[in-house]
């Protein structure tokens, strides 16, 4: 995961862009991995742990009318949470996750280890669906994997 969050820091830095997350079932897990490497003050804004839906409501501006409609675990808030946190701290790009780490609180519909990850890069927006098969930690650690795989790979294709 470091040389991963190496990889993302060197690319902001040539691209002189910075970046910042909305995490929720990580737990803060991506904005850990990504300030592990020292000198990341220059590219990260910072990071809103929203693990209540009330955090995404009221933090991130969440509509209460999405979350009821879509469930906090569905693509459409991720991408509300992507947006939301580059209303907060005007980073260039940004990471949203929000899943089902577990071991409980999946459903038929909704099982343990469904996430979504949206990264937004000025006005593009991506988001991917995925099915993690671990227990909590490694499906949280799948997710951060994903998440930083997903900022290099968006960054990539807009240089």
């Amino acid at each position: 995961m470091k040389a991963l969050a190496e990889k993302l820091g060197n690319v902001l830095v040539m691209q002189k862009k910075t970046v910042a997350t909305a995490e929720s079932c990580t737990g803060g897990m991506i904005a850990k991995v990504i300030t592990d490497i020292p000198g990341s003050s220059r590219y990260f804004m910072g990071s809103v742990v929203s693990y209540s839906n009330d955090v995404k409501i009221k933090v991130l501006r969440v509509s209460r009318a999405l979350i009821e409609r879509h469930g906090a675990v569905s693509s459409q808030v991720a991408v509300a949470m992507a947006r939301g946190v580059q209303r907060l701290t005007h980073a260039d790009c940004t990471v949203a996750v929000t899943g089902i780490a577990g071991p409980d609180g999946g459903t038929a519909k909704k099982p343990v280890g469904l996430v979504y990850i949206a990264v937004a890069n000025g006005t593009d927006i991506e988001v991917k669906k995925f099915n993690f098969q671990k227990d909590r930690d490694g499906n949280r650690k799948d997710t951060t994997k994903a998440a930083l795989q997903m900022l290099i790979k968006t960054l990539n294709q807009q240089a």
